[in-house]
Order: structure tokens, then sequence, then C-alpha cells
């Protein structure tokens, strides 16, 4: 037998014990000293091993990772299996990246283990502390952050990302709460990139052996919350003994305050260390000397002077705090007991208060009302997290993300510059020139990360129901972490200026405002701002670094109400002059035969009467977050008093009385960021929001068709601690920004037990447009515009004045029947009214073609009607071409005109109606502009259209409109993003399916027509919006009203319900998608009423999420095709460039002229055919200019049709523009594509390749193929 191995430099380590199991055992701390030395070896040995050590990433870091864990005393990685579920722990994890173009790929997690973190290792050739290296770290960063985000949902995000550049340095980031928040340097910018020098650290180690086998111990929300509780608890103990004492709690509030800040001073060593201690035992004995002496001792801290009981010079704190030494209970007397119990709370370690819980346990600790709920649940500090960072924090980031890309960009160009190469790739020396442009590079790179940490220093955030601080708290310290990696960054490109301490030039809390009722919590909330500013400071830069004063009187936290303001109160008094009173809503009794509490009848509250009452003014801020409180519409009277909701409610008409309190601050948020006043705001409500008394208040601000707002981050239902009593609630959390876009919806997959009987969340996440419901669907938002149905759809006439318009017998008077070609020139007309209620039979007057003198000369009746009825309403309009042009339509949709020539029909539905019908209507019928017309005679679209198909997609992509919220229709939105069946679905137009589709749609449009026209439906008011009020109740299996009854038989609208039953099951099989099944009718998210069941809701919202997710694929697929040239015309003979060149010797038509002629005899020729090219006489207004908002918004197909962007002129917005180009295209972008997205004077696209390059590096873009082409997407 051979002699047996050394143990190797890496075997297994004996994890470390702690002390208290060794404590009296000789053997066991023997044991203990071993391990400990054994590990130290191990440590030294792997540093000597790889220190400085060179090869690629792929051959090392396998090995260095084992041996690493080893080190650590932690499980290595075990062997992959093929199922990913079983690969909890693992090298080479595979997960699915998914593409903004619908495409994914596999991708390798370098090393994974479930719940605890992701690891992507890299070998990185540039030395550190150079721009390459840094942009190397920054890149492996961002890809473990894509690759946290790729993994199963059910897996959940782990709280830690490991980057490692092996044989050099590893870098820890956390996200504790697990919500898709940004993972932030842990535990400091300080301190989160370890060294490989730094493994001999046993206190390293340890932080890293934690990472692996107990990551959420090392949040530090954790590990502070117990002393918290701790502290609060002694807190009240004091508190309640001084009440008893007889003090006012008022009194007693604020002397602990000031005592628990000493407390907090000493141990952070703003006072000496245990002075203040140290002087509650001198004088336990002494009670009125310690009373003396500690307004001296608070008088001093003010003004910063020198204490004669502390011996020593004290710092000038100033503030709110200590002010007022010389009013009457400034030092309440205490008695020996209760010095005593001052000084237990002095004697534990206020270092490790966690201030996003402090401020709601010492609110309880100093309220008696709120002392009881001590020992019940509080919000975690996760919960607020939640809220927070896609609030404030998100869009900050994102924005650093672009301007530390600029930067890096900049370094990139100034380092190329003072490195310059020669022809063959060799070192040369720079000349005089290159070295002034390096030198103003590098200087751009530290000014465009000066001026967003300027812009970090001025951000203001506002809650406007602070209460005791907890959000503004956990944002200032978000803000704080930010900072900190702004600085890093300055540093790194060489910026050694300090900047810290100087006002405007540091994150403080002066840019925390709050608004807040109760006085004590407001007073409060400072000093949780303060105590949690002053932490993160010294804990950063020590305690030597504090400048004074120490504290800041900002006023950033106002004492008032935040939703009501008037100019004074008076006693309500009823019809006879008494004063009117209210139960307190607080005292008690006992009741006189069970002895429970009841309420004590005798204390009364007066009744108030609010003079002028109008909405409460906000302070100007950035964001604003918050947690209003929770009041029901319910129990508004009994909790606030009548007067209050009387004149909350004058105050606040835009808010239904129906709606919680809550909504009077979404709704004044959402109203303020819709104006452009705030950029974005996130609140906390109850989970009531979702149902119709609170969604009209959000429906209305998401529907606005001039300036909507959209939801950024929702979460539906979520539990949540009330701060008063501790009792678990429900609650929703929504943030809104303006105009219209996407957002990201979290849902509770699953909730257990935690620690202090926390309620820990698992989140699953989808991304879509977020409905006032709170619901997300299919990303129907991202559709593009396709060219196959573009140029064949419009809205109708905008006339401009009534007076065209003409009843038949006016028609007849003016000559129709009798002037040749007048027939032209007088139409029928209808409007959405005609086509969905009672039509009027009214005809128009279309001039088009014809100028003023032609008109006079041939239609001296219609001349002169015009003149009296127009033309003195066109006399005083502000636009020339529409006073001069007086007798045309104010538009003259010579576009539409062109696209409907020659048709002896056309497809029109009404731009707003409660039901999405289309119908056939003659050619010589003039659409009015509520009405879309499309340019098709063909039945077969019409069945499309007609299909459950097509309603569900206008729904979701169109708007809502007027007093009963009815959908819209865009035709720009709803009919050129939709994608009609055709070969690649399966479909061919001439197939007997085909047959079968035309014929039922030509069914459907001739049985409306009939009834309609019908004597019995005449007789019974038929309508077809009451018709099809009827054929909704069917599919909803509801009962019919007697009216509904009537418009039943009538209509026929069982027969109806048969037809488009089939034609929906024809359409599902024209798309290949036959297994959808047939639609269950329970009312969805896009239906307008009706009563259902929460199955048929469910069932109906599953089928119509998985038909807009079919179309939303089906419309990127297509985009895709019309990039490369394959384009599915719906009308190709008018639409396809080629056949209509081919065809324009045959079918051209002239173009009108609209001018007068030089001899007055204007040309008739082109009639109602002629063109005009699209011109206007007057610019868009209403509604016209919401249809071009949303042309503009929707131009994002392929090629061509997508609008131009201009190029900005900074350079961070720059790489913002190519990194969202990227993220929403439907494909990969070469740099030509890329360039033709933008418009720009001067050489930008020569900067195109290094931004591409840089997002590159930072991973926020993959560079692909596309065909022998270079591409890029969105990563």
């Amino acid at each position: 037998m051979g002699s047996a191995k050394p143990p190797h430099p890496f075997g297994r380590i004996p994890r470390m014990t702690t002390q208290a199991h060794t404590q009296g055992n000789p053997a066991s701390a023997e044991a203990q000293t071993q391990a400990q030395a054994q590990a130290q070896a191990a440590a030294l040995a792997l540093i000597a091993k790889w220190q400085g050590k060179d090869g690629s990433e792929r051959a090392n870091y396998q090995m260095f990772i084992t041996e690493l864990c080893d080190v650590l005393g932690v499980p290595r990685p075990e062997p992959a299996h093929h199922d990913q579920r079983e690969n909890p722990y693992v090298f080479e994890r595979r997960v699915r990246m998914a593409f903004g173009d619908g495409n994914d790929t596999s991708c390798f997690l370098d090393c994974y283990r479930r719940d605890a973190f992701v690891l992507e290792a890299k070998k990185i050739r540039t030395a550190p502390h150079t721009q390459g290296f840094q942009t190397a770290m920054l890149g492996a960063r961002q890809q473990a952050e894509n690759y946290a985000r790729a993994l199963p949902q059910s897996e959940g995000r782990p709280p830690f990302l490991i980057v490692i550049d092996v044989g050099h340095v590893i870098e820890l980031y956390a996200e504790f709460s697990r919500s898709g928040g940004t993972y932030t340097p842990f535990p400091d910018t300080r301190s989160h990139r370890i060294a490989l020098v730094d493994l001999a650290q046993p206190q390293v180690r340890e932080r890293l052996r934690k990472v692996w086998m107990a990551p959420m111990s090392l949040d530090p929300a954790r590990l502070s919350a117990e002393v918290t509780r701790d502290v609060a608890a002694k807190l009240a103990e004091v508190a309640r003994s001084l009440e008893d004492a007889g003090h006012p709690s008022e009194q007693v509030a604020a002397f602990l305050t000031r005592a628990l800040f000493c407390m907090f001073a000493e141990d952070v060593a703003l006072l000496p260390r245990d002075s203040f201690r140290t002087l509650l035992e001198r004088h336990i004995d002494e009670p009125d000397a310690l009373q003396r002496q500690l307004r001296v001792l608070w008088r001093d801290m003010d003004t910063g002077d020198y204490n004669g009981a502390l011996n020593a010079q004290l710092l000038r704190f100033n503030g709110k705090i200590f002010k007022g030494h010389a009013q009457d209970g400034y030092v309440l007397p205490l008695s020996k007991p209760q010095i005593r119990l001052l000084l237990r709370a002095a004697q534990a370690d206020w270092t490790a208060v966690e201030p996003a819980i402090f401020g709601t346990l010492l609110e309880r600790a100093l309220n008696p009302t709120e002392r009881h709920a001590l020992g019940a649940h509080y919000t975690p500090r996760a919960y607020v997290e939640r809220l927070v960072l896609p609030t404030v924090i998100e869009p900050l980031r994102a924005q650093w993300a672009d301007a530390q890309a600029a930067a890096l960009l900049l370094a990139s160009e100034a380092q190329a510059l003072q490195h310059p190469l020669d022809a063959k790739g060799k070192p040369k020396a720079p000349t005089a020139k290159q070295v002034s442009q390096a030198a103003k590079a590098m200087n751009e790179a530290r000014a465009t990360v000066r001026q967003f940490h300027h812009q970090l220093c001025t951000v203001r955030v506002l809650d406007p129901a602070c209460g005791s601080g907890n959000f503004l708290y956990v944002t200032l310290e978000h803000l704080k972490r930010l900072e900190g990696e702004v600085l890093n960054q300055l540093h790194d490109l060489g910026d050694t200026q300090s900047k810290l301490g100087l006002e405007g030039e540091t994150v403080t809390p002066k840019q925390l405002l709050g608004i807040e009722l109760n006085q004590r919590a407001a007073a409060l909330a400072e000093l949780v701002l303060w105590i949690g500013h002053l932490q993160w400071h010294i804990r950063t830069q020590g305690a030597a670094s504090v400048a004074e004063p120490v504290v800041h009187d900002f006023g950033n936290i106002a004492h008032r109400d935040a939703v009501l303001a008037c100019d004074g109160q008076e006693p309500a008094l009823d019809a006879q002059g008494h004063a009117l009173t209210r139960w307190d809503g607080v005292t008690h009794k006992p009741h006189p035969v069970t002895g429970l509490p009841v309420p004590d009848e005798a204390a009364q509250t007066p009744q108030w009467r609010y003079l002028n009452p109008r909405p409460a003014a906000w302070p100007q801020a950035d964001y604003i977050v918050g947690n209003p409180p929770f009041i029901g519409a319910s129990t508004m009277r009994a909790a606030l008093g009548d007067g209050y909701v009387e004149a909350l409610r004058a105050a606040w008409p835009g808010v239904p009385d129906s709606a919680d309190f809550v909504m009077h601050w979404w709704d004044h948020a959402a109203t303020l960021t819709r104006q452009g006043a705030v950029r974005q705001f996130g609140l906390i409500t109850t989970n009531s929001l979702r149902q119709t008394f609170n969604r009209r208040v959000i429906e209305a601000h998401l529907s606005d068709g001039k300036a909507p707002l959209h939801l950024r981050f929702a979460v539906p239902d979520h539990p949540w601690v009330d701060s008063a009593a501790g009792a678990a609630v429900r609650i929703a959390m929504t943030v809104g920004a303006a105009g219209t876009g996407e957002g990201r919806l979290l849902s509770v997959s699953s909730e257990t037990a935690g620690e202090h009987d926390e309620v820990a969340v698992a989140l699953t996440g989808q991304t879509g447009v977020v409905h006032a419901d709170l619901r997300v669907g299919a990303n129907v938002a991202g559709a593009v515009a396709l060219r196959a149905n573009m140029g064949i759809s419009n809205r109708g006439h905008e006339l401009g004045s009534a007076g065209f318009i003409v009843t038949p017998d006016e028609a007849a008077a003016l000559g129709l029947g009798r002037e040749p070609g007048l027939e032209r020139h007088i139409r029928a007309y209808r409007n959405g009214r005609d086509l969905t209620a009672t039509p009027r039979g009214s005809m128009v007057i279309d001039l088009f073609g014809l100028d003023a003198d032609a008109v006079r000369n041939r239609y001296p009746a219609i001349y002169q009607w015009l003149h009296d009825r127009v033309k003195p309403e066109r006399d005083v309009n502000r636009m020339a071409s529409v006073r001069e042009s007086w007798w045309l339509h104010r538009r003259l949709r010579g576009d539409m005109r062109q696209q409907l020539a020659n048709l002896p029909r056309y497809i029109a539905t009404v731009e707003t109606t409660k039901h999405r019908v289309f119908q056939f209507l003659d050619a010589d019928v003039l659409p009015d502009n509520m009405l879309i017309a499309i340019a098709l005679d063909d039945a077969l679209p019409l069945a499309v259209l007609s299909s459950t198909v097509h309603g569900e997609w206008a729904l979701a992509t169109g708007s809502r409109l007027g007093v009963g919220n009815d959908p819209r229709y865009n035709k720009t939105r709803c009919f050129e993003t939709f994608p009609f069946p055709a070969d690649d679905t399966g479909f061919a137009p001439a197939s007997p399916l085909a047959n079968t589709l035309r014929a039922r749609a030509e069914a459907i449009d001739a049985h409306r027509k009939r009834v309609l026209a019908s004597t019995e439906g005449q007789a019974a008011g038929l309508t077809l919006t009451g018709l099809y009020n009827v054929l909704e109740a069917l599919r909803a299996g509801r009962p019919l009203s007697a009216k509904e009854k009537q418009h039943h038989d009538a209509g026929l609208a069982g027969v109806l319900l048969s037809l488009h039953t089939e034609l929906d099951a024809a359409v599902l099989q024209a798309y290949g998608w036959a297994d959808l099944g047939e639609v269950p009718w329970g009312h969805g998210a896009g239906s307008t009423g009706g009563d259902s069941s929460e199955g048929q809701l469910s069932a109906r919202q599953a089928w119509t999420d998985a038909l807009l997710g079919r179309l939303v694929a089906l419309n990127a697929r297509r985009a895709a095709e019309e990039a490369n040239g394959t384009v599915r015309w719906l009308r190709p003979a008018f639409q396809d460039p080629a056949q209509r060149a081919a065809a324009a010797t045959q079918s051209a038509l002239p173009l009108a002229t609209v001018a007068p002629s030089a001899a007055g005899s204007g040309s008739d020729a082109a009639g109602r055919d002629a063109p005009d090219g699209g011109a206007a006489l007057e610019a868009s207004e209403g509604s016209e200019a919401a249809e071009a908002t949303d042309a503009a918004a929707s131009s994002q197909g392929a090629g061509a049709q997508r609008a131009r962007q201009p190029w900005p002129a900074e350079l961070p917005e720059q790489m913002r523009a190519v990194a969202d180009a990227l993220q929403t295209s439907p494909s990969p972008l070469s740099e030509a594509q890329l360039a033709d997205r933008f418009t720009g004077r001067g050489p930008w696209k020569k900067r195109l390749p290094q931004i591409l390059d840089t997002l590159t590096a930072l991973g926020r873009a993959q560079a692909t193929q596309q065909g022998a082409a270079a591409a890029w997407r969105g990563a």
C-alpha cells in the first residue's frame, strides 16, 4: 500500500463554534483554537495559490469557488441534474433569458445556491482601479442581476449577488426584500469589495460563510429589530411611570425624546462615551440634582457650550429637540425607581436601533392610548421597501445607470487618447493634442457624475401622511446608499474633492418632507430622520466628520392636515342654536351588568363647522410616497366627525362620497403627477382599491384623454400592519406616473410566518398595462402598427360647422335631384348616434374640389346657404386657411377620399360606444369624424372585426371616454396593430372557411339592418345599442328587463346570438386557435356591465389573457417579418406600392386644388373621389389631437413606419435613448437600423459604436447577429 497522502490545504475545515459552547471545557476550547488555526492556514494557502493568477475564466473559476467553499467550511456545489428543479446548488445552472423581441435563450449561472445567491465569475485582464476593470465589474454585476430576474418565479430572487474576479476581488450585493428591488453594495459602498488578501480576516470569512449558509441573518433590519423592540419596551415603562406620577403625556413624550437622543449620542460618540449613563448613575440618589443637571446639559447641547457635569466641550446640536430649556415641564422630576428605569434604557445598544421601526414602536411607547399595542405587530422594513424602491429609488437608479454609463464611455475615450496605438497595434506616445483631449474627456466624465450627484442631493420626497417617519427614513437610507456609489465612482474617476458636509452637496434630511396631523408623531418623524442620518454618516465617515450644528431645524415635517385646509373652525349648532357634540370615539366605561367596556356617553367632543374648506396644499416634491390612514367611507363620520366629512366632500367634489378616505391622497397625488409637478407617486391603500367605489377615482386618471396616468407598479393584495393598533390588515400598493405605459404587477403567491410574527411573503410578477382593477393582461401596449393594415382606415369628416348639415327637404330645395352633378356634393351623412340610436336622416354639403367662384357660378343656392350659415363663423376663426376657404370642411380628408374611391361600400364603427359593432355603409354615405371608416368592401375582414377576437383586442388597446366611460376605438392602436388571420395561421382567403366567414358577416350585417328597419323594431324603439344590450344579457345569463324582452323579440336577438357564436368559432379556427374553446361569457375586464360569479370572471379573464397573449405574439412576428420585407397587405392593390405603381396609368387620381382660380371657374372633375394628400384647413383639436398623439405613440412598427426621434443633446440621455430603443424593438437592431431611429445634426452617429460597446460591457445590451451584420438587443 502506498503512503497516505498529506491533507490538502483546502480540505474540509471544521465550522467554528461560538465561545459560549466552549466555556468551562478546556478540550473544546483547544479544539476550537485548533480549528481556527486550520482555517487561517487554509485561507493563507488559498491567497498564496491564487493571488495574481492569470488564465481564462472558465478554466479557473470552478476550482477557485470549490477551494473557497473549503476555506469557509461550507458545502461544495453539487452535481447537476437534467431537471433544473433538482439543482438548488450547482455550477452552470441553466435559466431561460427572455428578450423584448419575443425570443429567449439559455444562459448559465456560474454558480447558484437557491435562496442564497447568484454568483458571476470573471477573469479580468486589466489591473484593479483601472477604468476597464471598473466597467467589467459593473457589467458582471448587471449580468448577475439579469440572471437573478430570469430565475423561475417559484424559486424567488436570492438575497445576494456575488461577483468574483478570480484571484483578485469578491464583491457582495444584497436585496433582502427579495421582491425585485435593486441589489445594493453590502454591507455598504466602502466595504462591499473584498480583496483576496482580506480572506485572512476571520470576520470576512464569517460574513461569506453566512452568505452561503444563512444569508437572511445578515439583513441589518433583522439584526436591529430585537434591539429596537427592547428599547421601546423600556421607554414605555418609564413613560407609564411618569404619567402615573401625574405628568401630562405630551411633556413625558418630549422629555423622553431628549433623553433617548442623549442615549443615542453617547453610543455613537457625539457625546463622550458613557457620559449620559454615568450622569444617571451618579445621581440615582439625588433626583433634584439630576433634574438641574439635565436642564443645563440640554441647554449646552443646544448651544454647543462647555458642560461641567460631563466635563466636556459639547457639539452644537441645535434643532428643535433641545429648545425651550426655561419652560416648565422641560425636565421632569424623577424618582429613584424612575431613574433606574431610565438607566436600564440607556444601557441598551443604541447604535443598533432600527429607525425604520423605531418611530412606530416609540410612538406606541409614548402614547397612552397605543401603549397596549407595543408588543403587537409592526410594519416590517421589507414591506416599506416594497413601495419605496419602485416609487423613488428605482427611477433614480435608472438615471444613475445612464450617467454612469456616460461617464465610463468618456473615461474610456480618455484612456484610449492617453494610450494610443500605432497601425500595428503597438503602444505609442500620445501627442499634445491627444493629451489635452484626454484631459477634457476625463473632466467631462467627472462632471457628468457630479451633475447626477447634485441632482441626487436636491431631489425632494414627500410623505403626506408621514406618521413617525418610517417611509421617509427608508427613503433616506437608500438615497445615502446610492450617494455612496456615486461618490465611489467619482473617486474611481480621480475626483478627490470631498463634498460631504457642504450644504446642498450631500443627501440630508432636508430633502425628506412630511405632513402629519399628530403632533407627537410629527416630532418623532424628525427624530427618526436625524437618528438614521447620523447613524449612516457615522458608520461610513466616522463621528469626527459630523459637522455642526449636528441637527438642523429644516422645518421639513409640517404638523397639519394633509387633505383639508380652511380659514378656521367654529362650533356647529343645531336649529335651536345649541352646540352639536359627538362621542369622542375613545373613552369607555364598564357596563353596569356585564362589566365590559362600552362607550362613555358623557365623553363628548364638539362638532365643528369648517370655514371656506378647500384641498390642502402640498409642498413641491419630486416624488410622493406614503401610507395614508385606513378609514373606510362608511366609518369616516364616526372617526372624523360630520363637520369634517362634509367639509372634506365639499373641498373634493371629484372624489366620490363612496370612496375611502385614502382616495383623497391618491387623487391629489395623481393630479400633481399628471400635471408634471411630481415625477411619480406611490401610496398604500386598503385592498378595496380594486372595488368599484374606489376604482372610479383611479379610472378617471388612467382614462384621461389629454393627460393620462399609468400604473408603473402595483401589488393588489398584500399583508400589512396598522401602525397604531398593530393589527394585521390587507393593503394594495400602487405607483403612478404620467403618460401611458406598462407596469409591473406583483401578486402574493404564498405567506408564511416569520420572525416576530412577521408574515414572510413570496411574490410572483407580471409586466404589462396595469388596469384600474390592478390586473395586467398581455402586453398589448407593446404591439406595433403593422404596414399590412396602414393607409386604409381614417376618422370621418370633420366639418367645422353645423351649417354644412341639411335635411333631405332642405337638400331638395337647394337643387338636389334637379341640378346635374349635385348628388356628388350633397350626400347622406352618418354620425355615431345615427348608427347606435335613431338615425336622423341627415345629409351634408361637401364641395371638395371646388373653389368659391365655381360654387357661386354652378350652385348659387348652396353658395348662399353656406355664405349665410358657415362664413360668419369662419370669418372670426384664428386660422387664415379656414377663414379663406370657408365653403370647405375644416379637414378635407383627401387621404380617406382616396382610400374609399371606387369602393361600393366600406366598413364603419363608432369611435366611442358601449358595444364594438362594425357594419357596412354604402359608398354614397359620408362618415362623421366620430366614425372610423375602414376602406375594405370584402365581408371577410368585416367577419374578423366583428368577432370577439377583435373585440377583446379593441378593448385592450383602446381607451375609455365620456360620462359613461365607454370604450374608444383608436384606429391607430386598435386597427393598425391588429394581426388578421393569414397563411401563417393556416388560413387562405379563398378557402371554404373564408367563404363561411363572409357568409356569417353578411348575415349579421343584414340581420341588424333588417330588424332595425322593421315595423316591429321601430315600434319597440329598437336601436343597435339596445339590441346588443340584450345580446350581452343573454351571454351573461342574466334575466331580461321588460324593455329588454321587447327588444329581444323585435330584434330576434337569439338569431343574432347564434350568428355571432358561429362567427367566433370560425374566426378562432382561422387563427388556428380552436383550442381556446368557446368564449366563457362571464364579464371580463373589458366588459361594460352585468353580474357574474367570481368563477365566471376568472374564466373569462383567463380566456382573454390567453387570446391577447397570442395576438401580441402574432403582432411581434408580423412586425419582424415586415422588417425583412414580408407584408401581408389587407388590400394589396391599393396598399402595395409595387402594385399601385404598376396600375398607376390606369387608376391614378388627379390631385384637387382648394385655391380659387384666376379665371373664377373651378374644376369639378375630381368630385368626391379627389384626394388632397391629407390637407387640413385647421390644426387638429380635441379628439383629433388625441388621435394624432396616439398615432405618434403607436408608430413603433418596423422600418419606415416608426417615427424618428430627435437625438438627445446630453450623453446620459443618449445612453437612455439607445438602451430604450434596443429594449422596445421587436427584433435586434444593427447600427444602421438604430441610427435610423433618430434624427440629428452634426456627426452624432460617430458615437453610436462606443455607446453600444459601453451598454454591452455594462450588461444593458446584448450583441448578436442579424444575418451577416452585427446587431444588438436589450438585455
